[in-house]
């Protein structure tokens, strides 16, 4: 995967020429993140291929690869050859594991979170079964705010900081205002979720950010995938609220206003259930956790619906009972893997994607549903050979969503690096 140079040397910052001091330390500034960039997307390289690879000069790249050091955000790895005569030289890789961005996901029945240092490794994570819809937006507030703070002490506990925080929210969110304008799943209508946490965390807030969760998941998803070298992929949550995210040339598809990815509401039922959204017969009553349990659990007193216990558990149990035959588990995820490929398909046929990966319950229930969905894609897809497109079950499974808002709240540091100082 190449850097993304846009902003940085591909447009000639860097040889920008005679400039004012403040000029200097912009230029500086925005340098340090395109090699702090370049080694998250690209992974380990030696100092003459980063060089290659942004196009700055090679003095220039010592320099800036000497105060990353110096910030703890990168550091010397093993030994590599470019292809020159003499020694292999040292590759630089991504440090930072003083750095954490702390991530917190609010779904239907659970709350989420994650803190993540900047080489992605996990220093804290917990879930809690909660209610949302019943709680009220206060009191899940209480509880995000309450699970923010357990994380940013296990961070300082390893002698970590905490540089941010991003809420993951389902529904249309307002980013700028860190609003939650309407989430139907939840009945939550015009949340002002930032200021609630910021007021609630007081001093302690780190700064705050907002985003729609399953585009939170697709980032998540995406640093996975790109790894593989896949640049666009369609993420869908397999949760109560079936939501999309859209990676396209390896950025994501927000919409002229934001509102991109709700696919979950496309009406693929003429007549059929209606929706928390007001609808009738959207995608999400079809392929979503309600409607597995709905087919496989009838009995509303059978466990599996009890809100409040872990929906992993929960599935866990479905899983057990799939394996051992049970005939209507069998049955409804049948059904929910031929009403999954109509839509996956129509999908693919606008989008395009290289890959479709099916994250939340669609994981779990991987196995039994991939041969299906992908048999039943190929053969409504227009395009030959799918167009290209792969179905994939996600390797993050719930933690998706969470895992995008760490990385979210990461994003300043990669950004400008001189402000970890």
């Amino acid at each position: 995967m190449k850097a993304d140079l846009r902003g940085g040397a591909a447009h000639g910052v860097a040889m920008a020429g005679p400039s004012k001091p403040s000029d200097r330390a912009s230029i500086r500034r925005t340098n340090l993140g395109l090699v702090l960039r370049l080694l998250r997307d690209s992974g380990p390289r030696s100092r003459a291929r980063i060089a290659s690879d942004t196009g700055l000069p090679r003095p220039t790249i010592t320099g800036l690869i000497s105060e990353l050091v110096e910030l703890g955000l990168v550091r010397e790895g093993a030994s590599e050859r470019d292809g020159s005569v003499g020694r292999p030289s040292q590759a630089v890789e991504i440090d930072g594991r003083t750095i954490c961005g702390i991530g917190l996901e609010i779904n239907v029945d659970y709350l989420a979170v994650v803190a993540l240092n900047l080489r992605g490794d996990v220093t804290f994570t917990r879930r809690i079964a909660v209610d949302v819809r019943s709680a009220g937006s206060e009191a899940v507030l209480d509880s995000a705010a309450t699970l923010i703070r357990e994380a940013a002490a296990a961070v300082q506990a390893v002698g970590a900081r905490v540089v941010g925080a991003a809420l993951a929210a389902p529904g249309n969110v307002d980013i700028t205002t860190g609003r939650v304008a309407f989430a139907s799943n939840i009945d939550w209508r015009d949340v002002a979720a930032v200021d609630g946490l910021r007021r609630r965390l007081g001093r302690e807030a780190p700064p705050l950010r907002l985003e729609n969760d399953a585009k939170l998941g697709a980032i998540a998803e995406y640093l996975v995938a790109s790894a593989s070298d896949i640049h666009d992929l369609i993420y869908i949550t397999g949760e109560t609220g079936v939501g999309g995210g859209i990676i396209s040339g390896g950025q994501l598809m927000r919409g002229a206003r934001g509102f991109a990815g709700e696919i979950g509401h496309m009406p693929l039922a003429p007549g059929g259930r209606p929706c928390a959204c007001g609808r009738v017969g959207c995608w999400e009553t079809m392929v979503g956790l309600g409607a597995l349990l709905r087919h496989a659990a009838p009995d509303h007193d059978d466990p599996v619906h009890d809100p409040s216990l872990d929906v992993e558990s929960r599935l866990a149990d479905l899983r057990r009972r799939a394996d051992d035959g049970d005939p209507r588990i069998l049955e409804a995820l049948a059904l929910i893997a031929d009403d999954l490929a109509l839509g996956v398909a129509l999908l693919v046929d606008v989008l395009n994607p290289r890959a479709v990966v099916l994250g939340g319950y669609f994981a779990v229930f991987a196995d039994y549903l991939l041969p299906s969905v992908r048999e039943g894609v190929a053969r409504r897809v227009m395009a030959p050979d799918c167009g290209g497109c792969e179905v994939l079950p996600s390797t993050l499974g719930f933690t998706a969503p969470a895992r995008g808002g760490a990385y979210l709240a990461l994003d300043s540091v990669y950004q400008d690096p001189s402000a970890t100082a």
